[in-house]
């Protein structure tokens, strides 16, 4: 008696290797998307594009937020490092303003996403929360830094920093005629901030 052929069965190890390439091609995707879209970027286009179906998006990225996270945890994180090399490498009202003008850009790229970083800093709960949170205290030491310096105004606090600046890039967002006098608004911020002579 001979013994019937099994069907070969894909061993986990390749699922996993499928899976993977699904979620590294909707991240892929998703960044044009988000580009081009907002933060409020279809999450079915992005799916569409992508090439999988919606499903196979919603078991990678469960909700809008772990997206974005993904998306944008990289960007914080690097705004994070970013502020500790100039934390030691530049003078304290220097790396404070090259921070700034790094964090507005970076703002900018996606339209909605000061917006989304406001209403994370209100949810503890928010996947989007640790990664911001951690940014804005990388900064908030180079905040202190300036101000211990005499370069920056002692009343001058991290929340009034990151309003101001996230109103200069959520205006921006809004109105294009205006986003080409970013970084002379935010000069401008800056002006207001220095402790005065």
């Amino acid at each position: 008696m001979t013994e019937k052929a099994t069907p070969a069965t894909p061993t986990p190890r390749a699922q996993r290797v499928d899976a993977q390439r699904n979620r590294t091609r909707i991240l892929e995707v998703a960044r044009t998307v988000v580009a081009e879209q907002g933060t409020q970027a279809s999450l079915r286009d992005i799916a569409r594009r992508a090439g999988v179906g919606l499903g196979t998006l919603y078991r990678h990225f469960p909700t809008r937020e772990e997206l974005l996270e993904t998306l944008l945890g990289e960007g914080f994180d690097r705004l994070a490092a970013k502020a500790a090399s100039l934390e030691s490498t530049h003078a304290p009202g220097d790396a404070l303003v090259e921070w700034l003008g790094d964090f507005a850009s970076g703002t900018t790229a996606y339209r909605g996403l000061a917006a989304s970083m406001v209403a994370t800093l209100e949810d503890a709960d928010s996947s989007l929360h640790a990664s911001c949170l951690a940014m804005r205290q990388a900064a908030g030491r180079l905040l202190e830094n300036a101000q211990e310096a005499g370069f920056i105004r002692p009343d001058v606090d991290g929340t009034d920093l990151f309003a101001l600046v996230n109103a200069v890039v959520w205006i921006a967002d809004q109105a294009p005629s205006i986003a080409a006098r970013r970084d002379h608004l935010l000069a401008l911020i800056l002006d207001g901030f220095r402790h005065p002579a």
